[in-house]
């Protein structure tokens, strides 16, 4: 339920409406914006009487929510989430491209990598440190190693870090090194992690399970925004399907139902969507014109020699071929956001 306040509503008149709340056993939050104060009920088990708070001073009215994700969904905030990092943005009408290697294999490859992706718009580089892979005996990634050679790779480009947490007691180590941290599909029902997450001071990047529902993926970002961090940002990265063209299914479809339930920004994977090179260009196109507010794309300067995801990643001329191909469906002012040049 939402407790909605009058615009001419004191400060004393919302913290009395909060006690209330908190008096009969549930969770409080303000949500601040628009003309008017609203404070929100969580942790209700079942529909909230709103009898004891219509009376208090200063309240306008008691708005039922119908969503089992309350923070997630528009009924809260009805406007679009807007996370910036730096001179970087995404929600509303910023958008965000993210581009670079799947692992962080050695400095002078990632440094690599991101001089070229900058030259072609990105300004947020991509890059795993610990890997969580099918085998294993795959490659898992530097570890703390590769976090530093992320910081380095932001001290002589200016390019923010996204950058995944495995579990809870990385997360740590991955806060102090990332701008954004990322979770990955595989751990999107990581409910330990999901509200370590909720208590990180970045804004966090939640990919949608490889079997997940849309209102399980809003669910996974309820979680964390119950914590406290409301900087979540959404990603579609492909399903888990019985085609075999392509290494997932990428679900198109789900970017207007989130946008639509959801103000929270929603982003497209199209590399780990689709898991092969000739598709990823097309399905950028596609992803930006159904509504994506930003993509994630691998870029590999020798793929051929990559120790994860290869067969996946654009060479770097492709990746400028990517971004020539998306700007006939950017807004005016998201192309002079993309090609603002680097910081």
């Amino acid at each position: 339920m939402l407790v909605v306040m009058k615009r001419q509503a004191t400060d004393e008149e919302v913290q009395q409406v909060v006690r209330a709340i908190e008096g009969a056993g549930y969770v409080a939050r303000i949500i601040a914006g628009g003309e008017r104060v609203a404070i929100g009920i969580l942790q209700n088990l079942g529909p909230v009487d709103p009898t004891p708070f219509l009376h208090l001073p200063g309240v306008t009215e008691a708005i039922p929510v119908t969503k089992p994700y309350k923070l997630v969904s528009r009924e809260f905030s009805p406007a679009d989430t807007v996370i910036r990092v730096g001179e970087g943005a995404v929600g509303g009408d910023h958008f965000m491209l993210i581009a670079g290697p799947c692992a962080v294999e050695s400095e002078e490859q990632a440094l690599t990598i991101a001089r070229e992706i900058q030259r072609s718009g990105a300004k947020f580089f991509r890059g795993g440190a610990y890997k969580p892979r099918t085998s294993p005996y795959s490659f898992q990634g530097l570890g703390e190693a590769g976090l530093k050679i992320l910081a380095r790779v932001r001290q002589e480009t200016g390019l923010y870090i996204v950058t995944e947490a495995l579990d809870h007691e990385i997360c740590d180590l991955v806060e102090e090194y990332a701008d954004i941290i990322q979770i990955g599909a595989r751990n999107m029902q990581n409910f330990s992690l999901l509200r370590r997450a909720g208590r990180a001071r970045k804004p966090i990047l939640l990919k949608r399970g490889m079997a997940a529902t849309i209102q399980e993926l809003l669910m996974a970002a309820e979680y964390i925004m119950s914590e406290g961090n409301p900087q979540v940002i959404l990603c579609e990265r492909g399903v888990r399907t019985f085609a075999d063209h392509s290494r997932n299914t990428l679900d198109l479809s789900a970017i207007p139902v989130v946008r639509k339930e959801s103000p929270l920004p929603i982003i497209v994977d199209p590399s780990h969507g689709c898991g092969r090179r000739d598709q990823v260009i097309p399905m950028s196109r596609a992803a930006v014109a159904a509504g994506a507010q930003g993509l994630m794309v691998e870029v590999h300067h020798e793929p051929h020699k990559a120790l994860s995801d290869g067969p996946q990643a654009l060479f770097p001329a492709q990746f400028e071929e990517l971004v020539r191909g998306i700007l006939p469906f950017l807004t005016e002012a998201q192309q002079v956001e993309l090609l603002s040049g680097p910081r």
